[in-house]
C-alpha cells in the first residue's frame, strides 16, 4: 500500500469518526434541548414571578419569551424587578404560568414549581374584588388597570382555574383541600359579578362589555379604540363559561338573553378577510366579503342602537371600518365568527348534554 493510499484511508477513518461524533453529538444536543426545554420555560417562570405571586406580560420592555435562556444581566434585572407591581391577568398572564408550572410539577415533582403555583393562586384570590370581579392588573390599578376585565377572556381564564381547583381536576388535585372552599367561593362571586354586569338596554338583557368600572359596574373605556360598548368576543367566552355551570334560573336567563342577542345581531353570509391592497401604506387591508353560510359579528356594538362600532387611535367612533386608519383596520380583530362555537355549545346545553 503506497503512502497516498495510506493517507487516504487514514483521512477516511478520521472523517467517518468525526461524522459519527457530530451525528451523535447533534442527537444528544437535540435530545437534551427537548428534555430541557420545559425546564428552561419553568425556570424562567420562577425567575420572572413577582414576589407577591403574579406575573407581568413583559420583561425588559418586551413581550415575555420564556423559551430564551437569559444571560447574567437579564437574570440580575429579573431579580431587581421582583417587587414591581405590574402583574396582570391580561393576555393569559398569570393564568398560563400557573397551568404550565402545575404541569412541570407533575412531570418533575420539583416542589419549587408547586410553591410557585400556590403563590400564583393566592395572588389571584387576593386580587378578586368583593363584588366578584378581577382587575386587569394588581396591585397597580391606576387608570383602566383597575377595571373589571373580561377583555381577551382575562377574567374567564381566572375563573376556569378556580373552577378546576374547586372540582379538584386537571392537576389541581395536588393542592391542599384548603384551596377548594376558597376557589368555590371565588367562582360563586365571579358568577354573581357576571350576572350583574350583563348589559340591559331598553329593558332587555343583551351581552357584556369588555371592561367595567369596579365601583359602578358600568361599561368602561380601556384604550382609545376600546370605548364602552358591547363586546362579542368576550361575551362568547362568558356564555360558554356559564353553559358549563350548574343550571339556575338566573344563569339560564342570562344565557338565553345572550344567545338571542347573538342571533339578532349576526351579519349573515359575510366574512372578514385580509386582502392585498397596493393603495395602502401597509400593502393590505381588512374587508368584509360575501361568504355563503358564514355568520359574522363585529367585535364591538354601541350602547345605544347596538350597531357595529369601529374606533381608531383618535378615539372617535365610526359606523364603518373604512372610516378608521389602515393600521388599526389590519391590527385589530374587528370582526369574527364567535357565534359559531356558541351555537354548537348552546345546542348541547339545551339538550342537557355536559360540555367537555
Amino acid at each position: 500500500m503506497n503512502s497516498m493510499t495510506k493517507l487516504a484511508n487514514k483521512l477516511t477513518k478520521q472523517v467517518s469518526y468525526m461524522l459519527l461524533i457530530f451525528l451523535l453529538g447533534g442527537y444528544a444536543n437535540s435530545a437534551a434541548q427537548q428534555m430541557n426545554q420545559k425546564d428552561v420555560i419553568a425556570e424562567n417562570m420562577l425567575l420572572l414571578q413577582r414576589s407577591y405571586g403574579g406575573w407581568s406580560k413583559f420583561f425588559n420592555k418586551k413581550k415575555v419569551d420564556y423559551t430564551r435562556v437569559l444571560n447574567t444581566t437579564e437574570r440580575q434585572l429579573a431579580e431587581a424587578q421582583k417587587d414591581v407591581g405590574d402583574a396582570t391577568i391580561d393576555n393569559q398572564a398569570t393564568s398560563k404560568e400557573i397551568r404550565y408550572l402545575l404541569h412541570a410539577y407533575q412531570e418533575t415533582k420539583d416542589n419549587r414549581y408547586l410553591t410557585a403555583v400556590k403563590k400564583g393562586i393566592d395572588y389571584l384570590l387576593k386580587a378578586q374584588y368583593a363584588n366578584g370581579g378581577w382587575p386587569q392588573y394588581f396591585p397597580d390599578t391606576h387608570l383602566y388597570r383597575s377595571e373589571i376585565t373580561y377583555n381577551d377572556h382575562a377574567m374567564i381564564n381566572v375563573l376556569r382555574i378556580m373552577e378546576d381547583i374547586a372540582k379538584r381536576q386537571k392537576g389541581f388535585e395536588v393542592l391542599d383541600f384548603s384551596y377548594v372552599d376558597k376557589a368555590r367561593n371565588a367562582v360563586k362571586r365571579g358568577i354573581s359579578c357576571i350576572l350583574k354586569t350583563q348589559v340591559i338596554l331598553h329593558g332587555k338583557k343583551t351581552i357584556w362589555a369588555a371592561q367595567y368600572d369596579k365601583d359602578t359596574l358600568q361599561p368602561a373605556k380601556a384604550r382609545a379604540y376600546e370605548l364602552p360598548s358591547l363586546a362579542t368576543s368576550e361575551s362568547s367566552g362568558i356564555l360558554l363559561f356559564l353553559m358549563d355551570q350548574p343550571k339556575s334560573t338566573s344563569i339560564e336567563e342570562a344565557i338565553e338573553a345572550g344567545m338571542r342577542w347573538f342571533e339578532e345581531h349576526k351579519i349573515a353570509n359575510k366574512e372578514a378577510i385580509i386582502i392585498q391592497d397596493v393603495k395602502q401604506a401597509s400593502g393590505k387591508d381588512r374587508v368584509l366579503v360575501d361568504k355563503t353560510g358564514v355568520d359574522s359579528w363585529a367585535r364591538f356594538y354601541d350602547l345605544q342602537k347596538q350597531e357595529p362600532l369601529f374606533v381608531g387611535r383618535d378615539g372617535i367612533p365610526h359606523r364603518q371600518l373604512t372610516a378608521i386608519e389602515n393600521e388599526r383596520r389590519i391590527g385589530y380583530a374587528w370582526y369574527g365568527t364567535w357565534g359559531k362555537k356558541l351555537k354548537k355549545a348552546y345546542k348541547k346545553w339545551k339538550s342537557h348534554t355536559p360540555l367537555n
